[in-house]
């Protein structure tokens, strides 16, 4: 396959960065997407030009570190995620866009690589149970019933890799945080926080400058993990109990 990218390049934060055109030959149809930056890369440090950077690590459509806009879409034209995209997926002769996340709160490090730190933040404010530490307890000391448990593994496949908040016309993180809300809402280890929980999480993603949500929708359709749209949903009942209870 003969292919025409066009990359988005920025030195740094400062920098304005701008859309740079390569040309690329010989990609095979089973390459994956990452495979194929790979190459390009491999040119350009032949050529002793600047690698494009991007940021990745399992590759295996589990860590979500490897996303990136392309042609538009995040993670591109397949419901799953970059790394796991492949390149039969395009025609030969192809132009193809690539570009980072979009949004205030995620901003660019390098080319395609953004700081998505503020997730980690959001997770720190309420992401966790008071449960006592040491051995791992008995399987069944602490019953959970099945609707809680599914509704909890459901919420806990969020991988975090930030597509929800590139695809949403606000750069909203609400599908996000509702995952992670919702996940450890639903189980009783998670019970004795589970009015402070959704207040932190929804106050600090609130401070990391997240753009407000207007159920547009586009989160739950870019999801590479399937969160479902009406998450928020529950985000927003658990939160009015809370403000009630406080």
């Amino acid at each position: 396959m003969r292919l025409t990218l066009r990359i988005w390049r920025q030195r740094g934060p400062e920098d304005r960065g701008a859309m740079a055109t390569y040309e690329l030959d010989g990609i095979a149809p089973e390459m994956s997407f990452l495979e194929m930056l790979d190459t390009l890369n491999e040119e350009l440090a032949d050529r002793g030009e600047e690698p494009v950077a991007f940021d990745h690590d399992c590759r295996e459509g589990i860590c979500g570190a490897c996303g990136v806009v392309i042609n538009g879409q995040a993670h591109g034209p397949e419901p799953t995620t970059t790394c796991q995209l492949h390149m039969r997926h395009f025609e030969d002769g192809d132009t193809i866009d690539v570009e980072p996340w979009r949004a205030a709160a995620f901003p660019v490090v390098k080319d395609l690589v953004v700081d998505r730190s503020s997730f980690d933040r959001i997770i720190g404010a309420g992401g966790y149970v008071t449960a006592p530490t040491g051995s791992a307890p008995e399987a069944h000391s602490t019953p959970v019933p099945k609707d809680a448990a599914d509704t909890a593994f459901e919420h806990a496949e969020c991988i975090g890799c930030g597509a929800c908040v590139a695809a949403c016309p606000n750069g909203a993180a609400m599908l996000f945080t509702s995952a992670k809300v919702n996940h450890l809402n639903s189980l009783p280890q998670g019970a004795p926080e589970r009015e402070t929980r959704v207040l932190d999480m929804v106050d600090q993603m609130d401070t990391e400058g997240f753009g407000g949500c207007t159920l547009a929708g586009e989160c739950a359709t870019a999801c590479p993990k399937g969160i479902p749209l009406p998450s928020i949903a529950a985000m927003n009942r658990e939160y009015l109990r809370a403000v009630r209870k406080s």
